[in-house]
C-alpha cells in the first residue's frame, strides 16, 4: 500500500511537472509572437502600410515631352504634338452600348473592335493610342462613364521629308530609331511621369477614388548646324536631278572647311518623317519587310560606300607635294595610256593629252601622270599617307551606322593596286570621308571631325552642353595646302570642273566619273566636290550623282548642281555673316 502510494505521488508530481512545462513554454511563445506583432504594427506598420497601398495601386506612365531639334537659325525641325489615348475600365461602364457607340464612331474604328475590348473582363483595357488632340477632347466631353482620355506627345516632323536621313524619327515608346534622334537620345529624352490609381483587390480602378500623379520632365532641345534654307535648296538641287537624270539616288553635303559643321545632307529619295514605315516610290507595290525599310531609310552619304574616282586626285596631289615627289611644274607626257607591270592603263582622253606640266594634269585629270605620281610616292609612303590623312578610319560623325573605308592591306598592293588607288578605283570610301578628308588638305592641315550638335539647352537649367570634337592638326603642310588650293581653282576656271565656275566667287573643286561595281554594266557614279572662297575656304560641297541615265560625267551634270548651290548659298552666307 504504501509503495502505491508512493508511485502515485511521484506520478503526480511528473505529471505537475509537465504541466508546468507546457504552461512555461506556452507564455514564452505568447510572448514571442506578442513581441513579434508588436514589431510587425510598430516598427514595420509604415513599410507594410506601403506595400500594401501599392497592392491596390496601378500605375500608367505619362509620356515626357521629348526634346527638340532646332536648326542654327532657330527653326524648329523636330517637335512634340499632344496626343491622346483612350481606355475603358469595365466595372465603371455604365452605358456599354452608348460608349461602344460612341467611341467606334469617334475613333472610327469597327464596332466589332470596340466591343470585343468594352467586354474585355481586365482592370483596364486600351481602345486606341496617338489620337489628335481634338478627338481626345471631344470624347472627354461626351462624359461617358469608364471612359478614360490619357494625354500624352508624339514626335512631329513639320518639314516632312526634309533630311529625313539626319534627323531620323521615333517609335511608339518615343525612343529615336535613327539618325540624330538615336545619337542624342539621352539628351532630347525626358523623363516619364507617372498615373496612379486605386484599385479593388481584384485589380479594377475604383471610381471617383481619384488618382495621384508625378509629373514627366520634359528633354533637353539639340541645337545643330543645319541651316534649313540651305538644307531646302540642296534638296530641291537632288531633287531636280534624281528626276531629270533617272538615278538611283542624289547626295549633297555642304560642310564648314575648318570646324566640320554640317549645313545641309540631303539623300534623295527621302522619306516622309511623320509616315516613316510607308514605303516611297520607288518601292511601289511592295511589302513594307524590314529589309525594304532599312533600304529606304539608308543615308548614302554615311552609310554607303563607293570607288570616288577622279576626285581622290586630290589626295595623290597632296601626297605627291606633301612627301616631294611632284612639283606644280614637272613636266609629263600622256599618251593617252600607261603601262604598270605589263597592264595597259588608259587615259580618259584616248588620244592622250600630250606635254603637260602638273598643274595642267589636274586641270585634264590626267590618269598616267597621276599613276606616276603614284609609283613615285611609292607603296609604303602612300600608305603612311592614306593613314595620315584619316582614310583608314571614319570620321567619327555623330550620326549611327557610319562605314568604314574598304582598302587593301599594304602587303596585297602592288604596283598595279598602288596606281589604281593612284585615280580612285579600286577601293571604296563613304562620300563624308572624302570630303572630310579633302577639307583637311585645304584648310591649313586641319582634320576637322564633321558634326551636326552645336549644345544641348534644357529650359530650366539652360545650356546642358556644348559639343566638341576631335582635331588633328598638321596632316600636311601650309605650302601644300597653298598649292592645292591654287591648283583646285585652276581646274573650275580653266578645266574641267569649268561647270562649277560661279560669277563673283573663287571656286575651287574636282569632278569625277567613276564606274559602279561590277565593271562593264554601264553604271556609273557622277560627281563634284567644290568649295569657296578659293583661296580661303570657307564651304565646301559634294554633289554624288548615282547611275544617271544619258550623260554620266560628273563635269557635266554633277559640277552644274554644286555651281547652281553656290549661287544661291554663298550670296547668302555673305548676308547673314557666316564664318
Amino acid at each position: 500500500m504504501t509503495t502505491v502510494n508512493s508511485t502515485a505521488r511521484r506520478n503526480m508530481t511528473l505529471q505537475k511537472r509537465k504541466t508546468f512545462i507546457i504552461c512555461m513554454l506556452s507564455v514564452i511563445v505568447l510572448l514571442a509572437l506578442c513581441v513579434r506583432v508588436g514589431y510587425l504594427m510598430i516598427v514595420c506598420s509604415e513599410r507594410y502600410s506601403e506595400q500594401a497601398q501599392q497592392l491596390h495601386e496601378r500605375e500608367r506612365d505619362i509620356k515626357a515631352a521629348r526634346g527638340r531639334i532646332i536648326d542654327s537659325t532657330g527653326t524648329v525641325l523636330a517637335d512634340n504634338r499632344t496626343v491622346c489615348t483612350i481606355s475603358v475600365i469595365r466595372s465603371q461602364i455604365e452605358d456599354p452600348e452608348g460608349v461602344i457607340e460612341a467611341l467606334s464612331s469617334e475613333l472610327g474604328l469597327s464596332r466589332e473592335y470596340v466591343k470585343k475590348q468594352v467586354e474585355k473582363r481586365s482592370s483596364r483595357e486600351r481602345i486606341k493610342s496617338n489620337v489628335d488632340k481634338e478627338t481626345g477632347d471631344k470624347i472627354r466631353n461626351l462624359d461617358l462613364a469608364g471612359v478614360k482620355v490619357d494625354e500624352d506627345y508624339k514626335r512631329y516632323y513639320p518639314y516632312g521629308e526634309l533630311a529625313s536621313k539626319v534627323l531620323g524619327f521615333t517609335g511608339g515608346d518615343n525612343q529615336g530609331i535613327i539618325g540624330l534622334e538615336v545619337s542624342y537620345e539621352e539628351y532630347l529624352t525626358g523623363t516619364k511621369g507617372k498615373i496612379l490609381t486605386l484599385t479593388d483587390a481584384k485589380g479594377i480602378e475604383l471610381d471617383g477614388m481619384g488618382e495621384r500623379r508625378r509629373e514627366p520632365i520634359a528633354g533637353s532641345d539639340l541645337h545643330i548646324s543645319m541651316d534649313i534654307n540651305i538644307q531646302k535648296y540642296a534638296t530641291q538641287l537632288a531633287r531636280q536631278a534624281y528626276e531629270t537624270k533617272q538615278a538611283k539616288s542624289v547626295s549633297i553635303i555642304v560642310m564648314n572647311v575648318n570646324n566640320g559643321e554640317i549645313l545641309a545632307m540631303t539623300n534623295v529619295p527621302e522619306f516622309d518623317l511623320n509616315e516613316p514605315f510607308t514605303l516611297t516610290a520607288q518601292f511601289a507595290g511592295q511589302e513594307a519587310t524590314q529589309d525594304l525599310l532599312n533600304q529606304m531609310w539608308r543615308n548614302g552619304c554615311i552609310n554607303d560606300t563607293y570607288e570616288p574616282g577622279s576626285t581622290f586626285k586630290i589626295i595623290t596631289a597632296a601626297a605627291g607635294l606633301e612627301s616631294g615627289a611632284v612639283r606644280l611644274n614637272d613636266n609629263f607626257s600622256c599618251p593617252g595610256f600607261i603601262v604598270v607591270d605589263d597592264r595597259r592603263i588608259r587615259c580618259h582622253k584616248i588620244a592622250g593629252h600630250g606635254a603637260e606640266d602638273f598643274t595642267h594634269a589636274v586641270m585634264n585629270s590626267c590618269n598616267p601622270v597621276f599613276i606616276t605620281v603614284g609609283l613615285r610616292i611609292g607603296v609604303d609612303r602612300y600608305y603612311d599617307y592614306f593613314t595620315k590623312f584619316g582614310l583608314r578610319q571614319k570620321t567619327g560623325i555623330d550620326l549611327p551606322g557610319e562605314a568604314s573605308t574598304i582598302m587593301h592591306q599594304p602587303d596585297k598592293i602592288g604596283e598595279v593596286e598602288l596606281a589604281t588607288i593612284s585615280f580612285g578605283q579600286s577601293f571604296q570610301i563613304t562620300p563624308l570621308r572624302l570630303m572630310s578628308t579633302v577639307a583637311g588638305l585645304i584648310n591649313g592641315g586641319n582634320l576637322v571631325t564633321p558634326h551636326f550638335g552645336v549644345m544641348a539647352v534644357n529650359e530650366e537649367k539652360g545650356i546642358i552642353e556644348e559639343f566638341t570634337y576631335p582635331v588633328t592638326d598638321g596632316i600636311v603642310s601650309s605650302d601644300t595646302t597653298d598649292k592645292l588650293r591654287y591648283v583646285l581653282e585652276q581646274v573650275v576656271e580653266n578645266g574641267g570642273g569649268k561647270n562649277g565656275y560661279v560669277e563673283g566667287f573663287r571656286v575651287g573643286g574636282k569632278t569625277a566619273t567613276s564606274q559602279t561595281l561590277p565593271r562593264g554594266t554601264g553604271r556609273y557614279i557622277a560627281s563634284f566636290l567644290g568649295f569657296a572662297p578659293a583661296n580661303d575656304p570657307q564651304i565646301m560641297a559634294l554633289a554624288i550623282i548615282d547611275t544617271p541615265q544619258g550623260t554620266y560625267y560628273g563635269g557635266q551634270i554633277a559640277a552644274p548642281v554644286v555651281r547652281q548651290l553656290f549661287e544661291n548659298i554663298l550670296p547668302y552666307l555673305e548676308e547673314i555673316g557666316y564664318q
